[in-house]
């Protein structure tokens, strides 16, 4: 069996090989909280290429376009790890909540009129701590960790998985969603921190390349 995989291509798309399963989410409010629905039935491949330029007439799979756009993908983010780059923003009574700057703006650390910091707060209620943990747990981008005080991180339990969000609320096609560790590897050949949760940028617009930084949102209101 292939070896589950997204290679990224130098000013080219993102490579998906042996079987990773794919799927289009919708980013929907639903009783005070963000949730995905599901989208359309994308084809099921043993591999594919999903567009990183943003000009594909067939999203979310690459058609050509970038090579037309003379795209200019350069990977620009940090190589260090997360632990390197994540800082404990909040020391909580019952949890510490560690955050590395990397917003897709897929608001799923707000809930319930509240959000990830404030709930890390307030941890010392036992209703508000497993708010703190879902708020940071459900970060798509793993921007944000929550961790007890025995340094135990929470992680909910993914399958390797890549899922297309989607945005109507902003009228924004999201970012790609990559769950389960799979392993992400650069044009160079290396391989990035392996990790449960990474948002990948799909406007060919973001600053943190490879990684998403809300740019299909923050560029298009700059336009308005």
């Amino acid at each position: 069996m292939t070896e589950q995989k997204i290679k990224i291509v130098k000013d080219g798309p993102y490579l998906v090989t042996g079987n990773v399963p794919l799927s289009e989410k919708i980013i929907t409010e639903r009783d005070g909280h963000y949730a995905l629905e599901d989208g359309r039935i994308l084809p099921l491949k043993a591999s594919y290429a999903l567009c990183r330029c943003g000009h594909t007439k067939t999203p979310p799979f690459c058609d050509g376009s970038h090579i037309q756009e003379h795209f200019k993908g350069q990977e620009t983010c940090s190589r260090q790890t997360y632990a390197h780059r994540a800082r404990c923003e909040v020391t909580g009574p019952a949890l510490d909540l560690y955050d590395d700057g990397r917003c897709a703006f897929a608001r799923f650390c707000h809930r319930n009129g509240s959000n990830a910091w404030e709930l890390t707060e307030r941890s010392d209620d036992p209703k508000l701590k497993n708010e703190a943990i879902i708020a940071a747990s459900e970060c798509p981008s793993g921007r944000l960790t929550a961790v007890d005080k025995d340094g135990h991180r929470f992680e909910n339990k993914y399958i390797p998985s890549i899922e297309i969000l989607l945005d109507p609320v902003n009228n924004a096609a999201g970012p790609v969603s990559v769950k389960g560790g799979i392993p992400i590897e650069s044009t160079d050949g290396t391989v990035y921190e392996i990790r449960n949760r990474v948002t990948l940028c799909r406007c060919g617009r973001s600053k943190n390349k490879p990684f998403c930084d809300a740019q299909h949102i923050l560029s298009d209101k700059d336009k308005k």
